[in-house]
């Protein structure tokens, strides 16, 4: 590897993590699943186009990294169709979803049977901003992005995405993801 390759990876080589602490063991997949459903989440559909086709699902594993530049991540299932076509097409659109379209975040997640993958994009009002990736209208905001950097992690591919454009609707609710189950969060902040 060279040294400009090496300089490309964006990763602390000499990092090491602290010693005593590597042979302890990670919690078991059941005990950590069961922590993360405590975690209230945004609902995003994340978007994707490849040859024209479009692609998406249903995801809460997706936040900002910075500002300047303006950078997301999202993790994505390899196991996915979504994810092979955005590693093909190198664009995606996270669709953060109002209050008002949980049942798109089921259609999207695969939960409505009935309704094939290839016609998930009948449901909600699509548009496109740059990319081309489908973008949901009424969402309450959307990260139309170029991937820059994909990461392999276990089960997951993480985008490290620069956002191209953005838009968002400030006056609806969110739609939120813990427990198993989908809440609303209304635009009123708390006061402190």
């Amino acid at each position: 590897m060279t040294l400009m390759q090496n300089m490309d990876i964006n990763q602390l080589l000499d990092w090491v993590p602290n010693p005593a602490l590597a042979e302890l063991p990670a919690v078991q997949e059941n005990e950590h699943r069961l922590g993360m459903r405590q975690f209230a989440a945004a609902t995003t559909v994340i978007t994707t186009l490849h040859q024209q086709q479009p692609s998406g699902l249903t995801a809460t594993a997706v936040c900002s990294v910075t500002a300047e530049p303006a950078r997301l991540v999202a993790f994505v299932n390899k196991n996915t169709y979504a994810a092979q076509q955005i590693l093909q097409s190198g664009l995606l659109c996270i669709n953060a979803l109002a209050g008002d379209q949980a049942e798109l975040a089921c259609i999207f997640a695969g939960m409505r049977k009935a309704i094939a993958p290839q016609d998930r994009f009948q449901h909600g009002q699509w548009e496109t901003l740059v990319t081309g990736a489908p973008v949901l209208g009424g969402a309450k905001a959307n990260f139309d992005c170029r991937v820059v950097k994909v990461f392999d992690e276990s089960t997951h591919y993480a985008f490290l995405c620069d956002v191209l454009a953005t838009q968002s609707n400030e006056d609806s609710s969110a739609l939120l993801y813990m427990g198993g189950a989908f809440y609303t969060l209304s635009a009123t902040p708390v006061a402190i």
